[in-house]
């Protein structure tokens, strides 16, 4: 019996767990082969201990985070800084934006309510709630993961903020060089069936790659055509679009088992649709 997966060759861009993708994958018939394209994010403390400062200093109007993660980190922070009731304070008396419900989470331990939550789970889908808020004349923190957000800030500018303010706890190191001329190699020999990516930063660290090393649009035409872009969720798969990729396979419940659940539903109706021609 033919399986949904027989001949693919899917690499798995992320870092966690890596072993039950791979089974799901070989059970489905299909080789897996891990090539991590997370890098590492690193906290900056120092960094950070001056913007906790600022923020305390400062008072905004108003306060985005974007990432649980991140957002956690800055607590945990000034928590250790022994400034942490005053930055807690200093993110009460703001309207507070955000997104992403791992956000929430770290929001909702620390009593605090967002005035304005994504639809869903997008940036994009912050700016559309957004829109219906008056920004005019406020400060605004934006705290971000490991990368700038150019179009969030000109979204805000041209609503009207006076300023906006970035904070990027993290600093994302690169994945590890091998892997990704490893994968740079396999992609132009066309032995690569499928990329599984489980967060924004892989995307945009292949494309990063992509860029330095000239084959941009070998890459994107690879992605629209012979490899197909899986995508754990939303987030994902808005990197993949803000890099021209529209052919994207993601699951409705944004896990990585339903995301090869996905990717094996697609190949069999690609199979049983050839197989009725």
């Amino acid at each position: 019996m033919a399986k949904a997966l027989d001949g693919k060759k899917v690499i798995i861009a992320g870092s966690r767990k890596l072993e039950e993708m791979g089974s799901l994958i070989e059970r489905q018939g299909g080789q897996a082969e891990v090539r991590s394209l997370q890098g590492i994010s690193m906290f900056r403390e120092q960094e950070m201990e001056q913007e906790l400062r600022r923020f305390i200093e400062e008072q905004p109007e108003w306060v985005i985070f974007t990432t649980g993660i991140g957002a956690s980190a800055l607590f945990e922070a000034a928590e250790r800084l022994g400034i942490g009731e005053a930055f807690t304070a200093a993110v009460r008396q703001a309207s507070i934006a955000i997104r992403g419900y791992k956000t929430y989470n770290t929001l909702k331990t620390r009593e605090l309510a967002p005035d304005v939550r994504d639809s869903d789970g997008t940036v994009k889908g912050l700016e559309e709630q957004l829109q219906q808020v008056s920004l005019e004349g406020s400060q605004i923190w934006v705290q971000l993961h490991g990368d700038p957000a150019p179009e969030l800030v000109r979204f805000l500018e041209e609503k009207g903020a006076a300023s906006v303010h970035t904070l990027l706890p993290y600093q994302n190191l690169g994945p590890e060089p091998e892997t990704l001329a490893q994968l740079r190699q396999e992609i132009a020999d066309g032995k690569v069936d499928a990329i599984c990516f489980t967060t924004a930063v892989q995307v945009r660290n292949l494309f990063a790659d992509a860029a330095e090393h000239g084959y941009t649009d070998l890459l994107k035409e690879a992605l629209s055509s012979r490899i197909l872009a899986v995508s754990v969720g939303k987030v994902t798969s808005e990197a993949l679009r803000q890099e021209g990729i529209e052919r994207i396979i993601a699951p409705d419940n944004e896990r990585m088992g339903a995301m090869i659940i996905e990717m094996s539903k697609y190949y069999e109706q690609q199979s049983s649709h050839h197989e009725t021609e």
